[in-house]
């Protein structure tokens, strides 16, 4: 029986594998560029699988491995599952990669911390680095008698530097004859910079695979594409995920990575939605111009969902994915409206860039559910080195007794009441930086300049909001919601999705976008690939239908884009539709 034709989409996937096949055979270092929902990881499984049958036993008789390197103990787990966790193959987190072949250079490590402007004043408090250990683990950084413990970002740092010297360059490629790279794009810029200059064409190179995609790439530290005369591109220019209508949006958008899709005869729609006809007073300043006030844009969102719905969507969250890039609507509808309107920047807690609210979502919430869980293993872990574990049985009372009082508190009361709480019982206990900053603003009393001390008055307003407030906060953070940002959806797909677009970012503005396309303005090339990567992201998430809501006022250029993009019939005003 003969084999069936394969679709368009498996026909281009197929021609990138074997360009991809052909340059590991000829020892080409390649960077396989994979839009959205090309299946980017089908591509590195299967080239780690090729490797394992041609390669495999030779590299374990020269105990050699290849590496593969991700960034997330999620993607780990899966490649090395789908691999069956082959003795050849170390799938690692870039950080865990990183750290296993500098650690063993301690006297390098020594010297390379004592420069670093973030280690000084502790280095200098502890008398210097002397003759400690330098040793990377996940919990907090500090210095003891023996021991030094780094930072995450120390780790980037080191390596960097450890990749200019010959002989650490041969080692590394003694034990990894051959390096992958999954999410190439959102490799650190110091690493991504020393390996395209220390690597690549030297000597004491590895073959390295580059997987990913550049315009996926939305975390600031990313290098985004990395292009070298040693490297050959190849573009896997397969969709398997989006209907034909969908995909032929997202090729007009990205012309020069056209897809195939996996079936032409796939029913789906795309719909944009705008807010032009709007004849209220819109925001005005800062990164909120233009935008709709909260209680029109949820009544906005309300109106697209319903005209959705009459088309034939199930909105319903098992279906509907809603992402949100605008924070008006965002903040309301997940609970934590007052506790988003003390920050100046929503990146301040969305990316946990505040210490209380970090707080909150990796220590103290965890800690609660893992409690409540009964989880206790767990819940230690969340607490982290240096906290002593229960060894008598009135600890353990005594725990409980604590730990059941803050899960009341956390229910009934304000943030500052269950920070107040926890200066007492101390568990857990709050993080220096906090406790540097409620220290501080006790002794302030009640009037406090905030030009000269902002971050004690935010704590001082965070105080009086509902604790409640946090929990939904980590929730939305968690994608624990039908709600989410794209930040957090890179990679997922959904059956439908209702993209929400506004204001409120301090980094994004999506009408200034549109009217850049084709001719970005010679200074904002950055602002523009970071605006384009995050709009591109949500576009190409949804396998059936994809619907777009503009709550900021639109430009002509900008329509002009849309109407370019995602066709004139697409177009509504959904104020003036309803």
């Amino acid at each position: 029986m003969a084999a069936p034709t394969p679709n368009p989409a498996e026909f281009a996937a197929n021609e990138a594998f074997a360009a991809l096949l052909k340059c590991i055979d000829s020892a080409t270092s390649f960077r396989l560029e994979a839009g959205a929902g090309a299946g980017k990881t089908h591509s590195l499984v299967e080239a780690l699988r090729y490797l394992i049958k041609t390669r495999g036993k030779e590299l374990l008789r020269n105990h050699q491995r290849i590496a593969c390197i991700t960034y997330t103990n999620v993607a780990t787990e899966e490649i090395a599952s789908r691999v069956d966790r082959h003795p050849a193959i170390l799938a690692s987190t870039i950080h865990a990669f990183l750290w296993s072949v500098i650690r063993d250079f301690q006297p390098f490590l020594r010297e390379e911390i004592a420069k670093l402007e973030s280690w000084k004043e502790r280095l200098e408090e502890a008398g210097g680095v002397g003759k400690r250990s330098i040793l990377y683990t996940l919990g907090h950084t500090k210095v003891e008698d023996d021991t030094i413990f780094i930072h995450h970002n120390d780790v980037l740092i080191f390596a960097a530097s450890l990749l200019d010297r010959p002989k650490f360059r041969r080692l590394l490629t003694a034990r990894f004859p051959i390096i992958l790279i999954d999410e190439y794009q959102d490799t650190d810029k110091n690493v991504a910079t020393a390996i395209t200059t220390h690597l690549l064409g030297s000597a004491e190179a590895p073959l390295i695979g580059f997987f990913g995609d550049h315009w996926q790439k939305i975390y600031g530290t990313g290098c985004g594409l990395i292009e070298h005369p040693l490297v050959t591109p190849i573009g896997k220019r397969a969709n398997f995920r989006s209907a034909p209508v969908i995909v032929s949006c997202l090729n007009r958008m990205r012309p020069e990575l056209t897809q195939e899709v996996k079936d032409p005869e796939s029913i789906g729609s795309v719909e944009v939605f705008h807010t032009n006809s709007f004849t209220g007073k819109r925001q005005t300043g800062g990164h909120w111009g233009d935008d709709l006030p909260s209680t029109n844009a949820h009544d906005a969102l309300a109106a697209a969902l319903t005209r959705l719905a009459r088309s034939g969507w199930d909105t319903s969250p098992a279906q509907t994915k809603i992402l949100m890039l605008t924070h008006n609507v965002l903040a309301k509808e997940q609970g934590y409206a007052e506790l988003a309107a003390i920050f100046p920047y929503n990146d301040s807690f969305l990316k946990l860039e505040d210490p209380y609210v970090a707080f909150f979502h990796n220590v103290l919430e965890p800690v609660c559910e893992a409690y409540q869980a009964k989880q206790y293993g767990k819940m230690f872990e969340s607490l982290g080195r240096g906290t002593p574990t229960i060894q008598l049985h009135a600890e353990k009372g005594e725990w409980a007794h604590d730990l059941d009082a803050l899960l009341r508190l956390r229910e009934r009361g304000t943030i500052g009441e269950v920070l107040a709480y926890l200066q007492t019982t101390k568990r857990p206990r709050l993080p220096t930086e906090v406790q540097k900053i409620e220290t501080q603003l006790a002794s302030m009393g009640p009037n406090i300049d905030g030009e000269q001390y902002p971050a004690a008055e935010r704590a001082s307003k965070l105080h009086f909001v509902p604790y409640q407030q946090a929990i939904a906060l980590v929730s939305f953070v968690r994608e624990n919601t039908p709600f989410s940002t794209q930040h957090g959806v890179k990679g997922a797909e959904f059956e439908n999705v209702l993209v929400v677009l506004g204001r409120g970012w301090n980094q994004y503005n999506f009408n200034q976008l549109l009217e850049w396309v084709g001719q970005v303005p010679a200074d904002k090339n950055e602002s523009y690939e970071r605006n384009r990567n995050l709009f591109y992201v949500a576009c190409s998430r949804p396998k059936r239908r994809l619907a777009l809501l503009f709550t900021q006022k639109l430009s002509a250029p900008a329509i002009s884009t849309l109407e370019k993009w995602f066709g004139k019939t697409a177009l509504h005003d959904i104020l003036a539709a309803t």
